[in-house]
Formats: C-alpha cells, structure tokens, sequence
C-alpha cells in the first residue's frame, strides 16, 4: 500500500539533509546542556505548524528535549529565550514567524478594482 503525506507534513518533518547540517551546526552537542544530542527538536512545535528547517531545529540531548517538551512554564519559558537567542545568533535574518507553515498566503494588499 502506498501512503502518501499531506504537502503539511512533509513541511514539518525533518529531513535528513536538515539533521546533518543541524548535527554540524551544533557540534553534534545539545545546544542547552552541551551533552552528546540529537537535531530533533523543533523550536516551534510541529503541533503549532513549526518547519523542518534548519531555523526551526535544535540539537538536545534526550533529557532537555523532554523538559523543553514537557517541563514547567518557567522551565520551557527560560529554555524557549535561550533558544531564540541561540538561533539568532546562528541566522541574523532570523525571524519566528517564516518558522510556522502557513497554507494560504494572505496577500499584502488587495488590488483596487477600477469602475466599468
């Protein structure tokens, strides 16, 4: 059987291109504890539309994954902040909002229909 995934999920996965440049990226270290890690982690969740892209992805060891996943708000709060700045750093255009998958584009302005 072939199963084929929406045009959204592909966006949101990482692909194995991603995992190798993000590996580099981090020096194969999680970038929060500096322990040995794995490029999984995405800073806009997947369930919020996060990209799998190398933007959006971080190198954590399982521990901090789970704690920046499941931890306490102050917890996932201060991890989220060193994160940002962490990934600014990597990428000076960085923006949060070209992280999200968006379906349809709003356009920037409407065209002004002329009178007949």
């Amino acid at each position: 059987m072939n199963y084929r995934s929406s045009k959204r999920a592909k966006a949101l996965a990482i692909s194995d291109a991603t995992r190798a440049h993000v590996f580099a990226r981090d020096g194969g270290r999680c970038v929060y504890c500096h322990r040995v890690g794995n490029p999984e982690a995405h800073y806009i969740p997947r369930s919020k539309g996060g990209l799998g892209i190398p933007e959006n992805i971080l190198t954590l060891c399982r521990p901090c994954h789970n704690r920046f996943d499941n931890g306490t708000k102050l917890e996932r709060e201060t991890m989220r902040n060193y994160f940002r700045e962490y990934l600014q750093s990597k990428y000076p255009d960085w923006d949060e909002d070209k992280l999200i998958y968006h379906k349809y584009e709003e356009p920037d302005e409407f065209p002004i229909l002329e009178e007949i």
